[in-house]
């Protein structure tokens, strides 16, 4: 087991430079599995594949992979649906690594190309991937943004078998033609309908462009709506659909997830959430949020009450966003609070409760969310707080998923049955009692430098912008404090201080501002009133152009 986490590690480490690497959770036998499912072996599998999935306890096929291994063995094109957790990277990842042509020597360009939608999903497919493939030998080089560019640079002109990333830095770097495409052979498009909904169809189309026309393509995704089979079918050659849920339904299984649902007012909503989260028999919990904003202020205010609890957003660098994955799945801290970026590719064991602090945007949100939970076989809790503007909207999505919550009871945290429901102990606060505070927090765990702000920096961003407006308006407000002065007074727009007189007379005083002028240079310019040039002075009195005491052109 210690060989198969340092080759995971290895595999993610390998397009990064950093000191503390990504580490994917390593790879083992989660999903149940029924004691007639064909084993590995039975299939055209290479024995070295075999012996890596074995030391790992991964014996035999779970749903998805035994309808998987035949289509895909044999070259065909293929959609794969599943729930999530039930085995999809290795439907796709063994029938890949089967089939390269190994080993493929120095400085070669990929064979296989794997695209996911976030980061996070695309580390933990890689280290999958090297370590079911690491008695063959594959070199597997993980590309997402967010990461130094020279680094990934480095590692593809060293030579990759598999090459794993996100839609825009694959793009970025095969049109600047340090990811070679010509040679791919294999094309996985994992988790598909994220990557349409997150809106990156025109950079997955212009890769397939790059792609030769003879290739094996296979989509795999959780769900299946209409519009993504549709597009898949074009990019697909005579593809076979196949589905590990039940016939007729789109939409992945639920049910083995204990859900609840109340309806919250949003001044009392971190309160409940306190409550909810001394549970008897809490383990690691999600909480997701519709906005970054909201993410990181939950975060903070859990913080605040004695909770260890980290936030995940886009507003974070990526050093930061590691390292609160980094903490969530060493349990240093066991809460983590996240924009829908983690509702795909976050794949950690011990998850016991997700909660929606805000409701979901829509029924597949809500699926892929609480998805977190009961994961292989494990039990799981999902808890939804409904604001009372989000009833018409929940109501859909109970209506699309057969959900028996269209009238969410209106709960506080005081609320009885809040506390009889989620096996809450009746003396629980909005605090976490100091006894109970035993994890190690996420300043425990090391930040990578690698750009972008930290929590902390995103938590002060808004006080320093006030501060900075703050401050430039103070200068406005000295530097044109006074009247339009004229004569002794100052040059137009001296104040007190002289914030921009006249050439040598800024105010009463006669000093200059402490401001430093511009260079002037060679500028010529003429005062014009309606078009027509206004002369200087006559007689020493102040025409309308402004001067200052001396009759000299005010410089302001």
């Amino acid at each position: 087991m210690t060989d198969m986490t340092e080759a995971t590690a290895a595999a993610v480490t390998i397009a990064t430079d950093t000191v503390a690497p990504v580490e994917a959770e390593p790879l083992a036998a989660k999903a149940p599995v029924s004691d007639d499912s064909p084993a590995f072996s039975d299939f055209e599998v290479r024995p070295e594949i075999v012996e890596a999935l074995a030391g790992v306890g991964i014996v035999k096929t779970f749903a998805i992979q035994a309808l998987t291994l035949p289509i895909a063995l044999a070259g065909n094109d293929l959609i794969g649906q599943a729930r999530t957790g039930m085995g999809k990277t290795l439907g796709f990842g063994v029938p890949l690594l089967n089939r390269l042509q190994l080993p493929g020597g120095a400085a070669a360009a990929p064979q296989a190309l794997v695209i996911a939608p976030t980061r996070e999903l695309a580390v933990q497919v890689a280290g999958d991937l090297s370590a079911a493939g690491k008695r063959l030998g594959a070199r597997v080089v993980t590309i997402y943004g967010g990461r130094a560019y020279e680094p990934q640079i480095d590692a593809l002109r060293k030579g990759a078998d598999v090459v794993v990333g996100t839609p825009g830095r694959l793009l970025d770097l095969a049109q600047q033609r340090h990811l070679v495409l010509g040679g791919i052979r294999i094309l996985v498009l994992d988790e598909a309908d994220e990557m349409l909904d997150l809106g990156f169809l025109p950079d997955i189309e212009k890769l397939l462009a790059m792609l030769p026309d003879q290739r094996q393509t296979m989509l795999f995704s959780a769900t299946m709506p209409g519009p993504i089979v549709a597009l898949a079918r074009t990019f697909l050659k005579q593809p076979i659909q196949i589905r590990a849920e039940g016939h007729g339904s789109s939409t992945p299984s639920i049910d083995h997830i204990d859900q609840f649902a109340y309806r919250a007012h949003s001044m009392d909503k971190v309160e409940l959430l306190a409550r909810v989260l001394q549970a008897r028999n809490r383990g690691l919990t999600l909480v997701f949020t519709r906005t970054k904003r909201t993410a990181q202020k939950v975060a903070d205010d859990l913080a605040d009450r004695g909770f260890a609890a980290a936030a995940l957003h886009g507003d974070l660098g990526q050093g930061a966003r590691e390292q609160a994955l980094r903490a969530f799945r060493a349990g240093k801290v066991d809460v983590l609070v996240a924009t829908d970026v983690a509702a795909r590719g976050l794949d950690v064991e011990g998850i016991s409760h997700v909660i929606n602090y805000q409701a979901p945007e829509d029924d597949m949100t809500y699926v892929h969310r609480i998805g977190r939970t009961a994961r292989a076989g494990a039990s799981g809790t999902a808890i939804t707080l409904v604001d009372w503007d989000d009833i018409p909207r929940w109501k859909l999505i109970c209506d699309r998923l057969g959900l028996p919550f269209h009238a969410p009871s209106e709960t506080y945290s005081t609320s009885e049955h809040l506390y009889l429901e989620l096996d809450i102990p009746h003396e629980a606060v909005g605090t976490l009692p100091r006894g109970d505070r035993t994890r190690a927090g996420l300043d425990a765990e090391e930040i990578e430098d690698l750009g972008g702000r930290s929590p902390r920096e995103t938590r002060g961003r808004g006080e320093r912008a006030r501060g900075r407006n703050d401050g430039r308006n103070d200068g406005r407000s000295s530097g044109r404090g006074g009247g339009q002065g004229t004569g002794a007074s100052g040059g137009s727009g001296g104040g007190a201080t002289g914030g921009r007189g006249g050439a040598g007379a800024g105010g009463e005083d006669g000093q200059r501002s402490s401001r430093p002028n511009r260079r002037s240079g060679n500028r010529n310019r003429r005062r014009t009133r309606g078009g027509t040039p206004v002369e200087g002075t006559q007689g020493g009195k102040q025409t309308s152009g402004g001067t200052g005491a001396t009759g000299a052109p005010s410089a302001g």
